[in-house]
Parts: C-alpha cells; sequence; structure tokens
C-alpha cells in the first residue's frame, strides 16, 4: 500500500477536462526543505479559447499611484501551524496578506495559510512595523481566511484598505500582485487575466484542496510566500487573490473575491457566515463532452442561449457516500438548475447553498439524457469541518474531514490519525492518513467515543487497534500497540475559539490508570541444533540471548532513533541483568522490554551506561520469569589475533545464526565522529575483527570456545551517519569488573575515565615524533602482537566543574603508574583513580604528567527542558568530544518543527549562553531566569553556536501552546519526574 502522500484511487486525484497544466499551492515559503508536490498530467483535450481582448497602452504613472496606495496594506505574515491537525502538518512559515477593513483590523490571506489549526503569528507592514494577528475565519473549502490585528498596536502608519471588486476580474485586465514572493518583504509582479473560468488547481492527495469554484488564470510567475497576495486592477481595486501555480510555467491561479467579499460582510455585520454543501464535487465541463455524458441537444442550446458567454455546465465530479446527496445525484450528473434557477457557474451554487442551509432544494439533473427532479436537504458545511483535536499517548486525532473524505470518495466519519507518533505511530514513514477502527477490540466511531475508551486504558498496557489507511480502504491492518501515558502525559483535547484566536486546552483524565501488574510465566526455548555432540554446550546459548524493544519518546543526546529492536545477553540471570549495545539503548530516558524466547516479556530500565565501551546494562525482575534462562559462563583470558570461536548471533532478520570464525585482528580505534549531529560513540576501544560475512550481517552475537565459554559480545556501533553502523566485537574481559558488580548485585557508578581520545601510531611515526630507542626497545620486548604507541587523537572540552585535561594532541603516551601503555586495556587504572601518572612525548621531550580523570556518572542526561519548542540539556559527552570549550551548559539538542525556537531562528547544536543579558550557565539558571518573564514577551537571547559563532535572537515566548516542562531523573533509581512551570501572564 502506497502511503507516500501521493496516493490515487481510481484516478480521483485528477487533471481537470478543462486545464493541462501541472500545479501547485503557490504556498508560503517554509523554513524546513520539503520536496514540491507535482501534479501528474493527461492529455485531456482543452476546448477553444476564449477571444482575445485588445489590451490598452499602460499608463505606468497610473500604476505607480495605484501601488503606492496598495502597498500601505499589505503585510507580511509571518505565521505557525503549532500543530499538526486534518490535512495540514506542523511548521514554520511566511506568506501574504492586505487589510480589507482598516477600522476593525482584518486582514484577507488564504485558507491555508491561516489553516484549519491552530495557529499563531504576526504581520510586518510596509514601514516595518509589526503587530500580532490572530485567525477568526478560514473558510472550509475555498483557499481564503481572515486574521485580525489590534489597530492600536500600528502607530506609524495610517491604515488603509483594499476594496473586494470581483465583478472587475475580466480576461484582458491588467493586473499586479504586490505581496511576499519569495521570502522577499515586498515584490509586485505584472500579469495580464487569461481566464476566469478554469477548475480549481489540484495539488493532490491528503493535502488541502479547493474545489466547487472558479479560478482566475494569468501568468505572474509568483513563487513561495505570495500566497494571499492581492490581484490588483490599475484602479487598486482587488479582483482576486493570489492562491497557487504552475509548476512547469509562468501560471499563476487567484481565487475570485465572490465569497471573501460575502464573508468579510457577514464579519463586519456580526452575523454568522453560513455555509452550505450537499457533499458533490462538481466540475466545470465543456459542452462537447458535456453531450457525451448525455446533455440532451435542447438542454445545451437553452444553455448556451442562457449563458452565451458560458463554454459548459457543472458536471458531477463525486458524491460521498452517506451524504445529503447520495441516491439522488450520480458521477456524471449534468447540473440544470436549483429552485427553478438555471445554473452554469459554482459561484452562483455556493450563493444558493450558503443562504438555505438545513433547508430542501430542488436539484434538476441530466443523467443519459433524462431530465431528474431531486429534492435535497443542503447540509451545514462547517458541521462536516472538524473544530478540535485529541493528543494522548504522543499522537492527535480528530474526526475525519470533508477535505479528506473527498480526495478518497469516503463517508465523511471516523476517527482520523493526523499525526501518527508516540503509541500510534504505524509507519515511521507516513505519520498520517489512517482511520482508526477498533482499539482493544472495541469499535471506535469518532473522536468521544476515542477519549472515552482512552480512559479506560491502564498505562503500560498493549492492546491491539486496527485501522486504514484512507489511501486504500480494502486494506485493513491490526498492530499491538504499547500505551504511553508516562513519557506522553497529555491527555487533553484543543477546541478552536475564534473570539480569542487561540485553542482552548481541556485536560481530559489527571493520570492514567496504573499499569497491570505482571504475574510470572513460563516459556520453552528451542536449542540450537548441532549435529556435531561437540557443540552440544553452544546449542543451550540460546538461552543467554533475550530480544530488547527500545521507545525513546525524544532526541535526548541527539539519538537519531525512536524505536529499535535488538538483542541482549543474559550475564546474571539471578538477579536478571543483560548486557546490550549502546547503539539500541542509547540513555535513560527510554522504555525497555526484554523478551524471553520470543513468547514472554517484562519491563527492562537502564541502570549502567558504559561511558565509552558502547554497551549498556538493563534491568529485569527475574522472579517474573519462569523459563530456563541460563548465564553463560565466561572467559578470564582475552582473545588473541588467530584464535578460533564460534559465532552465534542474529542477523537484520532477526534470526539466530552460527558459523566457526577466526579473529582477524584486535585492534585500538574510535568510531568516526559526526560533527554536524554530535552523540554518543565508541572510543578508545579493544576491538575484535572478524573475516567473515556472517557476523557482519549480524548485528548482536557472542563468540564462544566449543565447550560453550564465552570469550567475546558481538556489537553494533553506531557510525558518523544513521545509515552507518560497525559490527565489532567486546572481549569479556574488557566487561568482568562491571560483571562481576552486577553479580553482587552492586551497580558501578563510581567510575571514572579519561576525558580524551588516544589512536594507534606505528612505531616509525613514533620515532619520527621524538620516541627515544630505549623506550622503542621496551615496547620491543615481550610484544606478543603488533608494536604500537597510543597517541592523544582529541581532547574533550570539559564540563564547567572539571579540572582541565593537560594532555594535548600529539602527545605520546608512554607509561600510565609507571606501567607501558601498549594497548588501550593498559588505561583501565583511571576507572578506579582520580588522577594518574602519566610519562608522555610532547615535541620530542620527555614529560612527566598529573593527569585527572572523570567522574563518568556526570556524564549521563539526567536533566531535561521543553521549552518553547526547543530541547535543551546539559551538553551529552559526544559534544563535549568534539569541542575544545563549553559556552555553556544549556545546549539545544533539537526542536520541533513549529514552535517559537524554530520561528525565531534558534538552531539545534548550539548553545543559549543569556537570557535578557543575564549569564545563564546551567538548565537550573535558565530556568530561574524565563519562568520570571511574563509569557507573550519578547526575550533576548545570546546564543554560540557549535563552531563558536555568536549571535543574538529575540524570541517571542508563546506558553499556551509550548509550556515550560522539565525532567529530572534521581540518580540512584534512575526513575524520572516531571515538572510543569506555570508562567507569569503577560501584562498586555
Amino acid at each position: 500500500m502506497k502511503r507516500d502522500g501521493d496516493q490515487h484511487l481510481n484516478g480521483h486525484v485528477k487533471r481537470s477536462k478543462l486545464d493541462s497544466e501541472q500545479e501547485t499551492e503557490d504556498d508560503e515559503t517554509h523554513f524546513e526543505e520539503e520536496d514540491d508536490i507535482i501534479l501528474e498530467s493527461d492529455h485531456s483535450v482543452a476546448p477553444s479559447p476564449a477571444p482575445v481582448f485588445d489590451i490598452a497602452v499602460t499608463n505606468s504613472n497610473q500604476w505607480q499611484e495605484t501601488i503606492k496606495k496598495v502597498v500601505n496594506s499589505v503585510v507580511s505574515v509571518q505565521f505557525s501551524h503549532v500543530a499538526p491537525f486534518d490535512t495540514e502538518t506542523a511548521i514554520v512559515s511566511e506568506a501574504t496578506g492586505f487589510v480589507v477593513d482598516a477600522e476593525r483590523g482584518l486582514i484577507l490571506t488564504n485558507r491555508h495559510v491561516v489553516g484549519p489549526g491552530p495557529f499563531t503569528g504576526y504581520v510586518v507592514f510596509d514601514n516595518h512595523e509589526s503587530t500580532e494577528v490572530k485567525p477568526i475565519y478560514r473558510d472550509p473549502i475555498h483557499d481564503f481566511g481572515f486574521l485580525q490585528f489590534d489597530t492600536k498596536e500600528v502607530k506609524y502608519l495610517k491604515l488603509t484598505q483594499l476594496d473586494l471588486e470581483p465583478t472587475l476580474a475580466k480576461v484582458g485586465t491588467e493586473i499586479r500582485v504586490v505581496g511576499n514572493d519569495n521570502g522577499e518583504k515586498l515584490s509586485i509582479l505584472a500579469g495580464i487575466i487569461s481566464r476566469i473560468d478554469r477548475n480549481a488547481p489540484d495539488y493532490g492527495a491528503l493535502t488541502y484542496n479547493d474545489f466547487n469554484t472558479e479560478y482566475i488564470q494569468a501568468a505572474a510567475s509568483a513563487t513561495g510566500g505570495s500566497s494571499g497576495s492581492p490581484v490588483v486592477n490599475e484602479d487598486g481595486k482587488c479582483v482576486a487573490l493570489q492562491a497557487g501555480g504552475s509548476t512547469e510555467a509562468s501560471t499563476d491561479f487567484f481565487l475570485p473575491v465572490n465569497r471573501p467579499k460575502r464573508a468579510l460582510q457577514c464579519i463586519q455585520e456580526g452575523t454568522p457566515i453560513t455555509r452550505g454543501d450537499i457533499q458533490v464535487e462538481w466540475e466545470l465541463t465543456p459542452f462537447n463532452e458535456c453531450s457525451r455524458f448525455g446533455l440532451t441537444a435542447e438542454a445545451e442550446a437553452l444553455a448556451r442561449k442562457t449563458f452565451p458567454d458560458k463554454i459548459g455546465l457543472l458536471v458531477a465530479e463525486l458524491v460521498l457516500p452517506e451524504g445529503p446527496a447520495d441516491g439522488f445525484i450520480k458521477e456524471g450528473d449534468t447540473l440544470i438548475s436549483i429552485n427553478g434557477e438555471y445554473i452554469s457557474t459554482f459561484i452562483r451554487v455556493d450563493e444558493i447553498l450558503d443562504e438555505n442551509v438545513g433547508k430542501e432544494l430542488e436539484f434538476v439533473v441530466q443523467r443519459s439524457g433524462v431530465e431528474l427532479k431531486q429534492h435535497i436537504k443542503v447540509g451545514d458545511l462547517h458541521a462536516i469541518t472538524p473544530n478540535r483535536y485529541v493528543q494522548v499517548s504522543g499522537a492527535s486525532f480528530n474526526d475525519l474531514s470533508y477535505q479528506v473524505a473527498r480526495c478518497y470518495c469516503l463517508p465523511v466519519r471516523g476517527l482520523y490519525v493526523n499525526d501518527g507518533a508516540g503509541s500510534f505511530e504505524f509507519s515511521n514513514q507516513d505519520p498520517f492518513g489512517y482511520l482508526v477502527e477498533t482499539i482493544d477490540d472495541k469499535p471506535v466511531a469518532n473522536l468521544d467515543e476515542f477519549v472515552e475508551l482512552m480512559k479506560q486504558l491502564p498505562d503500560c498496557s498493549r492492546v491491539p487497534v486496527t485501522y486504514r489507511h484512507v489511501s486504500d480502504m480494502n486494506a485493513e491492518y491490526v498492530q499491538t500497540i504499547y500505551i504511553d501515558r508516562h513519557w506522553y502525559t497529555s491527555f487533553k483535547m484543543a477546541t478552536r475559539n475564534d473570539t480569542t484566536g487561540l485553542w482552548d486546552f481541556v485536560s481530559l483524565q489527571d493520570k492514567p490508570l496504573p499499569p497491570i501488574a505482571p504475574t510470572p510465566q513460563d516459556a520453552k526455548y528451542v536449542d540450537i541444533p548441532f549435529n556435531d555432540p561437540s557443540k552440544d554446550e553452544i546449542s543451550k546459548l540460546v538461552r543467554s540471548f533475550v530480544q530488547i524493544r527500545t521507545l525513546c519518546p525524544s532526541g535526548v543526546d541527539s539519538h537519531p532513533f525512536k524505536k529499535d529492536i535488538c538483542y541482549g545477553v543474559v550475564v546474571d540471570a539471578e538477579n536478571g541483568y543483560v548486557l546490550t549495545s549502546r547503539r539500541f539503548v542509547p540513555h535513560y530516558m527510554c522504555d525497555i522490554f526484554v523478551v524471553f524466547a520470543e513468547s514472554i516479556d517484562v519491563a527492562g530500565k537502564v541502570v549502567f551506561l558504559h561511558p565509552h565501551l558502547n554497551y549498556a546494562i538493563i534491568k529485569y525482575d527475574p522472579s517474573l520469569i519462569l523459563a530456563d534462562v541460563q548465564t553463560p559462563r565466561f572467559s578470564d583470558t582475552p582473545l588473541k589475533r588467530g584464535d578460533d570461536v564460534s559465532f552465534v548471533g542474529y542477523n537484520y532478520n532477526l534470526r539466530l545464526v552460527t558459523d566457526d570464525v577466526k579473529v582477524s585482528s584486535i585492534a585500538s580505534l574510535n568510531v568516526t565522529a559526526n560533527s554536524m549531529a554530535p552523540r554518543y560513540r565508541g572510543t578508545n576501544l579493544e576491538c575484535i575483527l572478524l573475516d567473515s560475512k556472517i557476523s557482519q550481517e549480524c548485528g548482536t552475537g557472542i563468540l564462544v570456545d566449543g565447550d560453550g565459554t564465552m570469550r567475546a559480545f558481538w556489537l553494533s556501533y553506531l557510525g558518523e551517519s544513521n545509515d552507518v553502523s560497525y559490527k565489532m566485537g567486546l572481549d569479556v574481559t574488557d566487561v568482568k569488573d562491571v560483571v562481576d558488580s552486577l553479580k553482587r548485585n552492586e551497580v558501578p557508578i563510581g567510575l571514572r575515565m579519561l576525558s580524551a581520545e588516544f589512536a594507534s601510531i606505528t612505531v616509525f611515526q613514533g620515532r619520527t615524533r621524538g620516541v627515544p630507542q630505549t623506550w622503542i626497545s621496551k615496547f620491543e620486548e615481550g610484544a606478543e602482537d603488533s608494536i604500537r604507541f597510543l597517541s592523544v587523537d582529541r581532547i574533550a572540552a570539559a564540563s564547567l566543574t572539571d579540572k582541565p585535561n593537560p594532555l594535548k594532541v600529539g602527545d605520546i603516551i608512554l607509561s600510565v603508574n609507571d606501567k607501558l601503555v601498549r594497548s588501550l586495556r593498559d588505561f583501565s587504572p583511571m576507572y578506579d583513580n582520580e588522577y594518574l601518572k602519566f610519562k608522555i612525548i610532547r615535541q620530542k621531550k620527555e614529560i612527566d604528567l598529573t593527569v585527572p580523570t572523570i567522574e563518568t556518572s556526570s556524564l549521563d542526561t539526567s536533566h531535561v527542558v521543553f521549552w518553547s519548542g526547543a530541547l535543551l540539556q546539559k551538553p551529552h559527552y559526544g559534544v563535549r568530544q568534539l569541542m575544545t570549550k563549553i559556552p555553556s551548559e544549556v545546549f539545544v539538542t533539537d526542536k520541533s518543527s513549529c514552535g517559537p525556537a524554530h520561528q525565531y531562528g534558534i538552531v539545534p547544536v548550539s548553545f543559549i549562553t543569556h537570557v535578557n543579558d543575564q549569564e545563564t550557565k546551567d538548565l537550573t539558571t535558565f530556568i530561574n531566569v524565563v519562568k520570571s518573564i511574563p509569557d507573550k514577551t519578547y526575550i533576548k537571547l545570546r546564543v554560540v553556536s557549535f563552531d563558536n559563532i555568536p549571535a543574538a535572537i529575540s524570541l517571542k515566548t508563546d506558553y499556551h501552546y509550548f509550556p515550560t516542562t522539565e525532567l529530572i531523573r534521581d540518580i540512584r533509581t534512575s526513575e524520572w519526574e516531571t515538572r510543569k512551570h506555570e508562567q507569569i501572564e503577560s501584562s498586555d
């Protein structure tokens, strides 16, 4: 099933019969990269063109005077859709609008700018004054909406307004598009109206589309950011609204301002903007094609006589099931009249329906040469346009909208997933477009039923969900999901409030039902089948493997993956400890599930993360497992090059495989860093390498002797990019001290380490850099493998409390605590000592140094802050490894795509050093400063980029949509506490 956002259903994502250009929304300029939406073209035959009018010679002086008047009313709209809703994703963007009522502060712009969901933004006038705006109306179908600002906030500009004159839009009229073109504050583009009866452009499925209205066509070459620009004639009258354009030509599409003018009048008069609909999508079709559908010659003759300037009639393109017209009108019917009035334009249909909501009207259509009279009750278009959504378990839901339903000819009902994340992440490629049918085997028909059902589900429960994607309703999917209400604590409903311009949030449940207490379970292991009886002990090692499933709710420590499946090795079955790779268990802020024999699972908890050897220790409750879980026997002797061992591991298909292998090398190395996204990586590794294809196909495994004695763990190491992963072995002797502590049920929390990376160099390199022969001879004496020196490759930046490291890049290490350093294992005294005695070669001189170690418990992330759409934390060790100095301990790890942080230009992998010129060295200081600043006020931030370039940013807070939240971990218990901060209200 296709889920890439451009699905077709029986060709419904279509080309207009009158139009053949490729079309795209002349959409707002996005601050994140997005693919252009390109419509597939067909080869429909266009009708005969309208008569060509002579164009008068342009009066340039008149245009200059006109533009001077127009620009004062045109504004640049800087906005954010702060939450996914219906067809729209969360974005930060810019567009154009213009004042249509200077007294009330009303601005007309596009519907896809105002958006159907939560909106925040401000406008900038031509004199560079800016003021906040609020959305007060967006049309359910047509591409227009209204914003409102406080006129008192504009102090230095005499406000002017543009009059809407839809009747002045005629073929041959010279026009100007005045707006924010391609991100420029003001751009003026010229054109001539070539058509006024174009069908609405189609931008593809699962996105907003206008329909049931004529569009105006001209060649003006407008680009992103010009959405919402006024299209004015030489007299300065607004004759149309810029809406879209072609991706392959200089053609632009304008919305007629008939319906915006009527909506504006309703707002000015304080009357409701009624909108009627019968859930039929009409297509303006030329007469020759209407006749193919059964339009009689008599009816055609009457239509041509009644509407001499028209070239066709409206034909039903789509009739939605269960809608008012279902069973009365069918696809291909030609509309003749409504309540006795002959019809030839969409605009008149809109006028009639809007004035008769709830009333029964007579529709006359022709079907295959037969004239039919149908009485249809006009529905309320606002009633099938959702105005609320629910956030729970990391996902967002609303009732299915007319916009989505008409894309795939569906009834306008059902629970729609507008942001499939968290527990409801059905696909990591396609986050929206799903209709949920049942949860926990109970039907879910709408948003209210969904809320009541979610209240009854305990936290951490697993429930089956059935769902379909709207692009393929033939395919039903069943998936078991994990209900997460502890990381994703929000369970609230948002309802649109057009009076305040905000969405009002209501908490639906203070706390979820507690998790169901687990009970002990048994499972049967199937041993590895071998024909060789000497491998009986190896066959039982399947009892030492467990599957590990990881869920990470946020991008803490810049870890790129939210969900992972891997395998681990039980290192202590009695106490319940498992060792696995940090590639899959990167930090403490995650949920862990340990699966035994692919049959039963229990919750796990991260209890230890090795700072540089790339492994994590997970704890589970062994009393819950009745299966025969076994602890493997560990060797006391490190592997050497040339040793023969057996490999047992799980490949990328999660299948258990075995092979006989030989150790090809023992290498001292560091995993390559990613300077654009610094994250945890294995460093100072003494790795085991195998020359075996099967080992490179396996992300997890073990190396064992013939008697089943375990010699090494086979682990995955995250590389310099998300799609690069290295597979290498970690000798069991390198983890023996930690495993022994665990067997005593003592979790090692007092480890120390050197804040430096070391790389091996040859004797030749050491000799040329000043290592004397006496030391070379010492290294040559007793060498068992290759002879290498270790040189300092990188020094990690010190934290604000650490002592500086006296080592320098290029130092060659001779000894530590008077013992020769032949391999990285010889640095092991660092784990237990605050200081080490080094003897080094620097600039060809032998030097003695006392080098401090750092406490590794301080490297683990234990404090996280969500503020203004930014994820803040103390710089993790991956950041410090790539820097020489830390500007502050307020590090921006990530940001949302729609918050103030994104809107005002804060970038990830940067540091906030000051707030309103107050220094913020750490997160605690930062919180204390920002929580005393009222909401809806500008904050001056001083930031420093990852490459130490300072900058100043002004940011306006919005705690209504982006409240400040802290998560703090108790180092002793590894439990996280959530603290939500109430903000001081603005005096405004």
